[in-house]
């Protein structure tokens, strides 16, 4: 049987994230990968066991990478808009550090390995993060919401200036490229709106 190779392993798995980003879950496929890595497909299978089981071990690499930079430097007991305002940081400097992981991994959060990827990646993040909310409440710095209505109302603004400055355009097409005085400015909204 022949044995991993380190290095040719990472080129795999970079050339996969590569490949869903460009090509979708639906145009992946290992004929593909192995192309693009200059390999034979019989050497995947040293990797893999198949298709799915690269993509479920890519995006749980990928989610348990982000999960721990989002608790960088997190309290759950933080003040409301310090806690919420480190979030932004943390999941910023993810983005900006990993621009081809963090596409690549939404791109198999809306496959239908999703919810196991999440499921195996999340760790003690939700609980953290209910603990976070839930104390804010607590001490009225935080309006009761739904976690769907929070998280759209929290993080929605953010990741949506990320697409833009992933894509290097915004609404018409126009230049764009994320600035810490947007962040200042979307945060302030965002906390003005969550807030008592």
């Amino acid at each position: 049987m022949r044995t991993r190779n380190a290095d040719k392993e990472e080129l795999v798995k970079t050339k996969a994230k590569e490949l869903l980003v460009n090509e979708g879950f639906e145009g992946f496929s290992m004929n593909k990968l192995a192309r693009a890595c200059g390999i034979s497909v019989a050497t995947l299978y040293i990797y893999y066991q198949d298709k799915d089981h690269l993509i479920k071990q890519i995006g749980v690499e990928i989610g348990k990478r982000f999960f721990a930079t989002a608790l960088q430097g997190f309290d759950p007991n933080m003040p409301f808009a310090q806690g919420l305002r480190q979030q932004w940081e943390n999941r910023i400097s993810f983005h900006m550090q990993n621009k081809l992981e963090a596409a690549c991994y939404e791109v198999i959060r809306h496959s239908p390995h999703g919810e196991y990827v999440l499921e195996e990646s999340f760790g003690s993040f939700g609980s953290v993060m209910g603990q976070f909310c839930h104390n804010a409440i607590q001490r009225g710095e935080l309006v009761p919401l739904t976690m769907e209505v929070f998280w759209s109302i929290a993080y929605g603004p953010l990741y949506n200036m990320l697409k833009f400055d992933t894509e290097g355009k915004s609404l018409g097409k126009k230049p764009f490229a994320f600035t810490n005085q947007m962040k200042d400015e979307a945060l302030r909204v965002v906390i003005k709106a969550l807030t008592p």
